[in-house]
C-alpha cells in the first residue's frame, strides 16, 4: 500500500527532464508508415495551388520592384 502511494507521489512531481520522453512517445504514435487513406484529388491540388499563388504574388511583386522603391527613397521629398 505504501509503495503505491509513493509511486503516485513520484509521478506527480516529475522533473522536466523526464517529460520530453513521454511527449516523444506520444508523437511517435501519430506517425504512420502506410500510404495515405485518401488521395489528393485534382480539385484539392488546384485549390492549394491558387492559395499558394495568392500568398506569394504580393511578395514577388515587392521583390521585383525593390530597386524602384530604393530609387524613390533616395530622391528628395515632394513639396
Amino acid at each position: 500500500m505504501l509503495s503505491a502511494v509513493l509511486r503516485t507521489m513520484g509521478n506527480v512531481s516529475m522533473s522536466p527532464l523526464t517529460r520530453p520522453r513521454k511527449v516523444q512517445k506520444e508523437v511517435k504514435r501519430t506517425i504512420y508508415s502506410k500510404p495515405p487513406r485518401n488521395k489528393i484529388g485534382a480539385q484539392s491540388f488546384f485549390v492549394m495551388s491558387v492559395f499558394a499563388v495568392a500568398m506569394l504574388t504580393p511578395a514577388a511583386w515587392i521583390l521585383h520592384h525593390l530597386p524602384e522603391y530604393r530609387k524613390r527613397s533616395r530622391q528628395s521629398p515632394r513639396t
